[in-house]
């Protein structure tokens, strides 16, 4: 019995067609880079109680980083499998009165931190810590995001000059 490579054939017959193909439109090659990420440290804050056990431990170490700005920043805090914070990065800078957050953008973070969870928070300069539609609507779509690729969002933190509403807590997650 004759042994035959089909996906030599098939991978030859591909490169010669492609070949064709590319040539016979006359069509400049396409480069395509190579690149490699990596995350780099900016700065690092001390946590005593290095693990994240309720929605006031969040609430305590994202005061330090967004307790008192004059634009809403929405901030990703990434979570080993003990609930220790391993990376917090600010994911979006908004304006007065709103920040628009996309689903990638908060996931990449957590996704190059290997993160088991994530927690994410921002700021209401306002000092009024109701949920907008916004807040609920980007709260839902973590949610499903996390879901999708592995990476569970415990809670979404609105915080005010003193005081932090939980979205978990509230029931909208």
């Amino acid at each position: 019995m004759k042994e035959t490579n089909s996906y030599k054939n098939t991978q030859h017959t591909t490169e010669t067609s492609l070949t064709q193909s590319v040539q016979s439109k006359s069509h400049p090659a396409k480069r395509v880079d190579i690149v490699s990420l990596r995350m780099v440290k900016e700065t690092s804050l001390l946590y005593k109680n290095r693990s994240i056990k309720s929605p006031e431990d969040g609430f305590h170490l994202f005061k330090q980083l967004i307790g008192e700005l004059d634009r809403e920043y929405f901030v990703v805090m990434c979570l080993d499998v003990k609930n220790q914070p391993t990376h917090i990065n600010v994911c979006h800078v908004g304006s007065l009165t709103s920040s628009i957050v996309h689903p990638r953008e908060v996931m990449k973070t957590a996704i190059l931190s290997n993160s088991c969870s994530i927690l994410v928070a921002h700021n209401h300069p306002s000092g009024n810590t109701s949920p907008s539609p916004e807040d609920i609507e980007v709260t839902k779509r973590l949610v499903e995001a996390g879901e999708l690729i592995g990476i569970e969002l415990l809670d979404h933190l609105i915080i005010g000059e003193d005081d932090f509403v939980s979205l978990k807590e509230k029931g909208y997650m």
